[in-house]
This record gives structure tokens, C-alpha cells and sequence, in this order.
């Protein structure tokens, strides 16, 4: 059955996971976004990547994507909340893809995002996202600004800046779009897949005689296995959602990670969500820059 439509079936239904209700299926509302895709290095790419089967997608040579998206969650059932997401383009299998091929044939090649970094506004998002699909997610100090002739996000976390994006606002948002993303993250020593759907309109930019959005890494520790990517300068595309609706699968799959000796790091655990609470408070405003 198409996961769509199995979701579908679930309008109306009510879940308690973890002490957080839902009312299914889990969806967002009247939710702003912005997207850009910067090239890095392949090879440093897949230095991060975790495991034996999660590989770089590559479009040629040594040219990987980082993906930054930011979503500016207004009505959800856990509240409103920004989530600030850093990842590397990605398959999933026993052997890299061939490149550019995962782009076209993605459910062959397992075609996704693996997310390095996610922090979010609230508490409570931290404790569903991870907790209950496994990403990464932690509080941090968010915003996300609409102006008329940019938009842009900042990132800050123990009073450093983490990273910063701003886009140009396209002049046409008017784009139909729907979607549908794999997110692939790591927690308790398993690689979890999850998928959502969204559909919106958008304004793209297609930077060929000028770069049209700018990413700034900050000096924060979090930043150092981003800026090892050789993130280049000008982005693949950039683009604004003015609004979107979107749809998180309450399906989910998970594998061990497995190395080909001893695992290098001890995996973050449960330790890590069960004392979390249901709050819905933001941490103050990013510093302003």
C-alpha cells in the first residue's frame, strides 16, 4: 500500500507516545521554509557518515551536497517550533550508488538525507524527535526572519554562533510543490530511516551569475565536522516556502550500525530523552550579527 494512503486511513485516530498525544496523522500547518544545497567534498563526506552502508551522494568526481533547511513550524500538536536541519545528501546500501543516478532512482538507491546536525526550539520536539524517530535533536537559540528582500535563519547554542542562512527572496513564489524526503539519523547505535511528505509553493534560485544565499559556519565545536566538508560558496539552488503543509510517517525503520571492527564511539542512548519533559518554552533569540 502506498504509505500515503495508509496514512490517510489514520485521519482522525488519537496516540499517546511517550506521555505526547497526537492527533493523527502527525502533521504542520501554515509552516514557512527555506532550503538550500551547497557542494562539498564527497570523500569528507563519507568520513561522517556512520556505519557501512550509508553512502555520499555524489554528483560526480568528488562533489557531495550539504543540505540546510529550515522549518518554521506554526501549528503542530506539540506547538510551534523552528527546527534547523544540517545534512549530507545520501543512499542506503551495501556499495555507494553511481552518481547522480540516486537523484532519478531514488527508492533504488535508498536516496536521502543524513542529518548531522537538528536543533529546535522546544523541549518537547527534543523529546518526540528523538525519542520517538531517533534524529538528532537538541534546544537551541532559533529564529527565522521574513524580510522583503531576504530571509534569513541563525543557529546559536551556549552563546556562539553556530551557523547562519540567508537566502534572497525570490521575486516568484508561486511554484507548486510536493514532496516527498528520507531522513536517515543516528541514536543508540542504529541508523533510523523516516520519511515525510509535504506540499507548498515556492520561489527557487538558481545562482548562475550570482550567489543567491549565504551560509556561515561559526567557531562552536558542534560546526568542526561541517566545516572539515569544504563547503563551497556558492549554493546549488536556494529556495523559500512562504507556507507548506507537510505529513511525518509515523512508520519508521531501523538497522544496527555495524563496523568492520569495534564501534569508535560509545552511541549516545536513552539516557539522553527519558528525563526530558513536555515543554514548550524557546530559549531566547539568537545574538544578533
Amino acid at each position: 500500500m502506498d504509505p500515503r494512503k495508509r496514512i490517510e486511513r489514520l485521519h482522525g485516530r488519537q496516540a499517546l507516545v511517550d506521555g505526547i498525544p497526537f492527533s493523527l496523522p502527525v502533521d504542520s500547518r501554515d509552516t514557512p521554509a527555506l532550503m538550500a544545497a551547497f557542494p562539498i567534498s564527497a570523500a569528507r563526506a563519507a568520513e561522517l557518515l556512520p556505519g557501512e552502508e550509508v553512502h555520499p551522494l555524489r554528483l560526480g568526481g568528488d562533489v557531495g551536497l550539504l543540505l540546510v533547511t529550515v522549518v518554521d513550524y506554526r501549528t503542530t500538536d506539540i506547538g510551534s517550533y523552528i527546527e534547523y536541519s544540517l545534512a549530507i545528501a545520501c543512499t542506503h546500501g551495501l556499495s555507494p550508488a553511481p552518481a547522480l543516478l540516486p537523484a532519478l532512482l531514488r527508492g533504488r538507491h535508498g536516496t536521502g538525507q543524513f542529518v548531522v546536525d537538528l536543533p529546535v526550539s522546544t523541549e518537547v520536539s527534543v523529546k518526540g524527535g528523538k525519542g520517538i524517530w531517533g534524529m538528532p535533536k537538541h534546544q537551541a537559540n532559533l529564529d527565522f526572519v521574513i524580510g522583503a528582500d531576504r530571509v534569513t535563519s541563525q543557529y546559536d547554542l551556549d552563546g556562539q554562533l553556530c551557523c547562519r542562512i540567508e537566502i534572497d527572496r525570490p521575486r516568484w513564489t508561486g511554484l507548486p510543490m510536493k514532496l516527498a524526503a528520507v531522513n536517515y539519523c543516528a541514536f543508540r547505535g542504529m541508523l533510523n530511516k523516516s520519511s515525510i511528505y509535504f506540499r507548498g509553493r515556492a520561489g527557487l534560485n538558481l545562482p548562475l551569475l550570482r550567489s543567491s544565499a549565504r551560509l556561515t559556519l561559526g567557531d562552536h565545536p558542534r560546526m568542526a565536522p561541517l566545516k572539515s566538508l569544504r563547503v563551497r560558496e556558492r549554493p546549488l539552488f536556494a529556495g523559500f516556502f512562504p507556507e507548506t503543509r507537510g505529513v511525518l510517517d509515523d512508520h519508521m525503520e531501523s538497522w544496527f550500525l555495524t563496523f568492520a571492527g569495534a564501534p569508535p564511539l560509545a552511541p549516545e542512548g536513552l539516557e539522553s530523552v527519558v528525563g526530558l519533559g513536555l515543554g514548550r518554552e524557546w530559549l531566547a533569540p539568537p545574538a544578533a550579527r
